[in-house]
């Protein structure tokens, strides 16, 4: 591209420039989105769309930065790592797609989607230069220009995907009407669920039945091969304890690094968003009166995160009761911003209007900037200095016992404990899916635990409880159990087959008693059972802990004081009575229909959206232009 010396240049390099990140059309850009890392592209590919390639190295930069706003367990790595791939590949196939189709995304409408995002980059007419500009990116979304710009042309072009494959869609009378009663029917139950778990405590099986069912299910109670291993310990925690650090210590660490104990300007804030994004002078006007009919609840005392999750358009907060969490100066759209910060703690606003629509604002805590002082950091320096001289110490001791260890094979555990101060323990014969707890169930100490031979001492390993070098004690070979050996798994597979019939017996009983005439309650507790009533429910409610309204739909077709059949939930059962039913008014149906339509119409759109994106993804991979080898994503979430 030109240089910044020609302004109109200047122009489509700032606006239009190229780089790699999707924009969900969901997001809220004054919340913090994620976006690519650059770096060093690798040739380990995991897909391949065309001529185009996803990467490990293009996963691991999108998962460092999703690491950089959220701690992700290493657990949960693969899973994380599995969603970014998919996304990915999708990026690409619908890039594909669109040089197949033709479909482009112009100069004009990229830049008409910037001005609604950072209407501040232009003052007037006129843009604010390519320095404050690229600032303005950088700290609103933490991008460079380029990969915001890459961000918002994605965005744009999934936008006509979504477009060409949905427009035809409609909602018929008919869909609409049974959406009506599906959300408005209502009914009552007297209830009783019926858990085996429950009934277990309660059983005691003969010790004939489990010698019976031992020898019924004999080639089943295998004894796994087991190992019993002697360790000494390294223990980091009981090490931390001992450390001592000079307070002079800890104040110059704090002068090194006052910064970091800055604290900017910054409010803790609750919202509600009423979306205007694309409505018409009267559409907004309606949006308007309905974002001030809820300002009147929240100002009457009715709880605002209720408020928020009953009405808020943001899917970033919805669900958190309306939280932002903290926000600082420079982070938020100045309408936003010069209201959130004028409130004081408990604060409400007026209605605030953003190129997003309108906002309830409330504030929860309010930070002036300051420092904060040592006495209130001392604690936390003392622990972390306390935890890094500790993990030094544990490391020196450790890379002299690795030497020792090296240099001969005859030295035992007794003295290698004795010579560094270590702490002796032993396990009890484990297999390879006992937990560990005594050595913090590191799985590495148990590879290592059935890799070992007799007379072997393991190089230090490092666990959570600090490191631990093994000794093999005995190993017992894997066989067919005795009764003595596996009468606990055989008497607990047992109380359990003999609740889960329980359970079934108790539903079908209690259904009996009731429909010859019993109260639900006295026979559900003549049974040993916990009778209950739920609240009023739709389809689309739910029991709480029990039943979801899907589940219970039969019940639904029932008359009032019918009992209808056992309900088989998984292992559990579910007895019911309709206590009390309440049919849809069709007097209502006018007023939700604008809303039940508006919904109808966006899952239907999802649905056919994911069978295109499913349907694309098939399409390719019988063309040939896609292959996928997820096997190279094992390295996520592994400990190496």
């Amino acid at each position: 591209m030109a240089g910044a010396k020609d302004h109109s240049t200047l122009m489509k390099r700032i606006l239009f420039g190229v780089a790699g990140v999707v924009l969900g059309g969901s997001m809220l850009l004054y919340l913090v989105p994620q976006g690519p890392a650059t770096g060093e592209v690798s040739t380990d590919t995991v897909a391949k769309v065309g001529d185009e390639s996803v990467t490990v190295n293009d996963i691991r930069q999108q998962l460092n930065q999703i690491e950089r706003n959220n701690q992700v367990p290493r657990q949960l790595e693969s899973f994380y790592a599995q969603q970014i791939l998919q996304n990915l590949v999708f990026q690409r196939e619908l890039e594909y797609e669109a040089k197949r189709l033709g479909i482009t995304v112009s100069d004009q409408e990229r830049a008409d989607r910037i001005r609604l995002y950072l209407p501040m980059a232009f003052n007037g007419g006129s843009f604010i230069g390519m320095d404050q500009y690229a600032a303005l990116v950088q700290q609103r979304f933490q991008l460079t220009v380029p990969a915001f710009e890459e961000l918002i042309r994605q965005g744009l072009l999934e936008e006509k995907f979504r477009k060409l494959v949905t427009d035809g869609i409609s909602v018929g009378p008919a869909e609409l009407e049974q959406e009506y009663r599906y959300k408005n029917e209502k009914i009552k139950l007297d209830y009783a669920l019926i858990k085996p778990e429950d009934l277990e405590a309660k059983i005691t099986p003969a010790d004939a039945e489990i010698k019976a069912e031992y020898e019924k299910n004999k080639s089943k109670y295998q004894v796994p091969e087991r190992h019993a291993v002697r360790y000494a310990l390294l223990d980091t925690n009981q090490l931390r304890q001992t450390v001592q650090i000079p307070e002079d210590v800890l104040k110059k660490q704090y002068q090194d690094n006052i910064h970091q104990y800055e604290v900017p300007n910054q409010v803790h804030v609750q919202h509600i968003l009423f979306k205007t994004v694309g409505q018409s002078d009267a559409e907004v006007a309606e949006t308007k009166k309905k974002a001030e009919d809820v300002l009147k609840q929240a100002r009457k005392g009715v709880k605002f995160d209720e408020l928020a999750k009953k009405y808020s358009e943001d899917p970033g907060s919805k669900d958190k009761g309306g939280d932002l969490g903290w926000i600082r100066q420079g982070q938020t759209v100045p309408e936003f911003e010069k209201e959130a910060f004028s409130l004081a703690p408990d604060q409400i606003s007026d209605l605030v209007r953003t190129q997003y629509g309108f906002h309830i604002i409330k504030v929860l805590d309010k930070q002036t900037a300051h420092t904060k002082p040592f006495d209130e950091v001392r604690d936390a320096l003392r622990a972390q200095a306390a935890l890094n001289q500790a993990e030094k110490q544990a490391t020196d001791t450790v890379d002299q016992v690795s030497k020792a260890i090296r240099q001969s094979s005859k030295i035992s555990l007794d003295d290698l404990a004795k010579q560094y101060h270590l702490t002796l323990g032993e396990t009890r014969p484990v297999s390879a899916s006992d937990p560990l707890l005594e050595l913090a169930n590191s799985q590495e100490v148990k590879d290592e635990i059935f890799r070992l031979r007799l007379g072997e001492l393991s190089m230090p390993i490092r666990t959570d409880r600090g490191y631990v070098v093994l000794a093999l004690k005995a190993s017992f070979p894997a066989h067919q159990g005795t009764l003595d050996e596996v009468q606990d798994r055989v008497t607990s597979d047992l109380k359990k087959e003999l609740s889960v019939e329980q359970a079934k017996s108790k539903a079908d009983e209690l259904v009996r008693r009731i429909k010859g005439g019993e109260k639900f309650a006295a026979a559900a507790k003549a049974l040993g059972l916990d009778p209950k009533t739920s609240d009023s429910i739709s389809q689309d409610g739910s029991i709480s802990g029990a039943a979801s309204g899907k589940q219970l739909s039969t019940a639904f077709k029932l008359k009032q004081g019918d009992v209808g059949p056992p309900l088989n939930l998984g292992q559990n059962w579910f007895v019911y009575r309709v206590a009390e039913k309440v049919e849809a008014d069709p007097a209502n149906f006018e007023a939700q229909k604008k809303q039940l339509t508006q919904e109808l119409l966006q899952s239907k759109r999802e649905v056919a959206f994911e069978a295109f994106r499913s349907a694309l993804s098939d399409r390719l991979v019988k063309e040939g232009k896609l292959k996928l080898m997820p096997d190279k994503l094992k390295s996520f979430g592994s400990l190496t």
